[in-house]
């Protein structure tokens, strides 16, 4: 994959204003960062710029606040004080920055939540020109929103002096490219989560792409369903049963899709539940399919310890309760001990991948879900778009 953008590291940044676009959207509790994954991720970048005297100013969202209202909930100050301990220096919160940052060489603050200004999300012109009027370079960093047409992340590279790409969304976009157009073979897909219709054109997608496509989740329930199983109380989308016989049947192109041969079940996800090993052809009504079962794992495990590229988004099951999370477990443990070529993202698999602590053992960690799965589909990024007409 040819990246005809800029890039970060190949500008004179001494002395210039950067206005970095991170995605520093971290999970917060009780005022603190329970998870710096994308804050370290972006550290690179932000080290790059500052030894090379760049005036740094860093943007990113926090949740989804109501434009216009600032939400104290989700200020972006805890990012500020763990980005400030992870560089070692000084990271001040600017709450008032429209108008003007004040920054000098070699030093950065954090800009308060983007998404507390009126037209953000709406990729609005006029506030994408005062964005791009505080920088003499916007470095778009955050791969985690690039499958988004924000002012942030979108309309600002229209009007910056300069539009890049910092070392971060390149390192994503490399990463993904050596998995898709020219992998090592053969490449296991697997995509979890509760919905069929929510990922739709990933399935389609990789169906005519990988080798053997595992689905876990509420949509190997919706297949197991559609293959004729009664699944009790199981998750499912009755209304995608076409398309999920078409996926089994190998319409859309190459990919085996097996499914599971057993599954963990309980008549409830309550924190007392107790997990049953169930044939999916011998569920009583009140069952529910919460994780695969072991023979699963295991079929799964060695179908992973062939593949010479791993692709992963999504949980196989209620990983976060004891009870069903061996399935998940499983498969993240087969995929540290394969020797292929792994790339995972979204947040629960991201999730998932810290809590079994196989983190050093895939790849590469995408910081992106959306992004990751709209790459995956061959959907264009509309940010990437957007550097590339710039360049």
């Amino acid at each position: 994959m040819a990246l005809a953008v800029k890039r970060m590291t190949e500008l004179e940044l001494d002395g210039r204003r950067l206005l970095i676009r991170e995605d520093l959207n971290a999970p917060i509790k009780d005022g603190k960062v329970t998870s710096g994954k994308r804050l370290s991720a972006a550290l690179p970048t932000i080290e790059y710029a500052l030894q090379h005297g760049a005036r740094v100013a860093l943007i990113s969202h926090l949740g989804r606040p109501r434009a216009g209202a600032v939400d104290a909930a989700l200020s972006l100050a805890p990012v500020a004080t763990l980005l400030g301990e992870l560089l070692g220096r000084s990271v001040p919160l600017v709450t008032d920055w429209l108008d003007g940052i004040d920054v000098q060489p070699g030093n950065v603050v954090l800009c308060e939540n983007v998404r507390f200004q009126v037209g953000e999300t709406a990729n609005d012109d006029a506030l994408a020109r005062r964005l791009a009027a505080l920088c003499d370079i916007y470095v778009m960093d955050a791969f985690g929103t690039a499958h988004r047409a924000h002012a942030s992340t979108h309309g600002v590279a229209r009007h910056a002096p300069v539009a890049c790409a910092g070392p971060l969304l390149i390192g994503e976009l490399e990463a993904l490219a050596k998995a898709l157009e020219e992998p090592a073979r053969p490449v296991v897909a697997i995509i979890g989560g509760s919905k069929v219709s929510t990922k739709l054109a990933v399935l389609g997608a990789l169906a005519s792409s990988v080798d053997e496509l595992i689905v876990g989740g509420g949509i190997a329930n919706t297949l197991l369903a559609a293959a004729g199983a009664d699944i009790g109380r199981s998750l499912q989308e009755a209304q995608m049963h076409g398309f999920a016989a078409k996926l089994l049947a190998r319409e859309f192109g190459r990919a085996a899709v097996p499914l599971p041969i057993d599954v963990v079940v309980a008549e409830s996800m309550d924190a007392a539940a107790r997990g049953t090993v169930k044939s999916p052809d011998r569920l009583a009504k009140r069952d529910m399919i919460l994780d695969i079962g072991p023979d699963t794992a295991r079929e799964y495990g060695e179908c992973l310890s062939r593949a010479g590229t791993i692709l992963w988004n999504g949980p196989v099951g209620v990983f976060e309760h004891p009870e069903f999370s061996q399935g998940t477990r499983s498969i993240a443990k087969a995929i540290a001990a394969s020797g292929a070529f792994s790339i995972a993202g979204g947040g629960d698999t991201l999730a998932a991948i810290e809590q079994f602590g196989v983190v050093d053992e895939i790849s590469y960690l995408s910081t992106g879900g959306g992004a990751f799965l709209q790459f995956l589909e061959g959907k264009p990024l509309p940010a990437l778009e957007m550097l590339e007409a710039r360049a």
